[in-house]
């Protein structure tokens, strides 16, 4: 599998398929995502997949089926307290899963767009 990364918009290639992102590496079009993409952003994003984080990742994609929008950092926390308990709906879970910014990191990897309040 070949990774490449450019500045600017950002074109991450794997062979066969071609991606193109916006400048900060979020998918351009979300219906391309798939869980290989996935791997690919994670990779970028120096993040090691594990169980939690595609837990995460799920939770994100269905948050933005169910609102139509990526979660920022609160109401992603609300959200997954509700449907994973208080253990794995704070913000410190969260940060260290994914330490660049739970909304920012998660919904990239899950090929949705930047949420609107993320810096």
């Amino acid at each position: 599998m070949q990774i490449k990364s450019s500045v600017g918009n950002t074109t991450l290639q794997s062979l066969p398929l071609h991606i193109k992102t916006d400048k900060n590496g979020y998918l351009l079009d979300s219906s391309q995502w798939d869980v290989e993409i996935a791997k690919i952003i994670a990779e970028l994003e120096t993040i090691d997949m594990t169980n939690d984080h595609w837990e995460v990742v799920d939770y994100v994609r269905q948050f933005y089926n169910e609102f139509q929008k990526s979660p920022s950092i609160r109401p992603l926390v609300k959200y997954l307290a509700k449907s994973l308990g208080k253990e794995k709906g704070n913000s410190l879970y969260l940060q260290i899963l994914f330490p660049e910014g739970p909304a920012k990191q998660a919904t990239k990897i899950a090929g949705l767009p930047k949420p609107a309040r993320c810096i």
